[in-house]
Parts: C-alpha cells; structure tokens; sequence
C-alpha cells in the first residue's frame, strides 16, 4: 500500500474535455500521472464512484468549495479519481460544477486504484474492484500526506482536512 514518502505509480488516467485548450483536444485526454505531477503541488482525492451519494454530496462540493483556500494556501490542482471511465467522469464534473477547481479524473481499469493498494472490492454490491475514499497531498510527485478512510466512512479524507494539513 502507498505511504507517506512514496511516489506516486506510474499510471495513466483519463480526462474528458468539452473544450479544447491548453494542449487538450476536445473528448478523453490521456494524463500521465507521474509528468502531470510533476513540479506541482497536487490535493488529490479518490473516491468509490461517480454519481454515489456521499462522493456527490459531501466530497466533491467539500473540494469545489475549498478549491481558492487550497490554491491560495499553495496547491496547484486539486484532482479526484474514481474508478469510472472518462465520460462519466465528464458528465459528473458538469453536475457538479467543478469547472477549472477540480480535475476529474477517471481511473477506468482501476490501474492506478491497484497501484496504490488502496482498492474497494464492491463486487458483492454490484459495483466491481473501485478505489477507497483517500485523500493525499503530493509534491512534485511524492506523498507528503495520506488520509484513508474506514470502511464506509467519511472523516479524514475531506477538503477541511487536507486543508489544514496543507497550512500545517
């Protein structure tokens, strides 16, 4: 399992664009996670599933709300990644209103989900191999912070909390 110290796997999620700009094309973008990474500062946030009540209710708005404080308190991009594939990742950015705060990222083989050994085995409800509920803060690349949720639980893993880390 990832820990503080570790980099971040080599993995490929996917992000969809309705616009095109900066070097994306219009419809899924490949995203290499280590360049993308980079030389920045990342809030990084995975949850179960697109569309899932507390990932809509309380953790994606926690993070469009916090997004500014974030970004003022010095991180560059916020990122969510679900195991879903980019065009429901696309269509939960718009209900969401994630906008320019929040990348939405979509780990639709769970490759990075693996990677991290932070996997939900949900196969019994319907749902398939996704990722825990975690937060990180990463730089350039590294994990300077990790918060993994229990089991059905919604306590560290939110935008105050990395917030705060953020600012320690």
């Amino acid at each position: 399992m990832i820990k503080v110290g570790d980099t971040l796997p080599a993995a490929t999620l996917m992000e969809f664009s309705e616009v095109e700009g900066n070097g994306c094309s219009i419809g899924p973008n490949l995203v290499d996670v280590n360049s993308a990474a980079a030389g920045k500062t990342i809030a990084l946030f995975a949850v179960p599933g697109a569309f899932t009540p507390t990932c809509s209710a309380k953790h994606v708005p926690g993070y469009v709300a916090k997004a500014d404080e974030l970004k003022a308190a010095g991180v560059d991009e916020i990122w969510c990644v679900s195991v879903n594939d980019a065009f429901v990742m696309g269509a939960w950015a718009r209900d969401q209103k994630t906008g320019t705060k929040v990348r939405m990222l979509a780990d639709g083989d769970a490759a990075f989900a693996k990677a991290t050994g932070l996997t939900l085995d949900l196969n019994g409800k319907g749902l398939g191999l996704r990722s825990n509920r975690y937060s990180m803060l990463v730089k350039n690349g590294t994990v300077a912070k990790l918060n993994i949720e229990g089991p059905g639980k919604f306590e560290v893993s939110d935008a105050g909390t990395l917030l705060a880390q953020v600012k320690s």
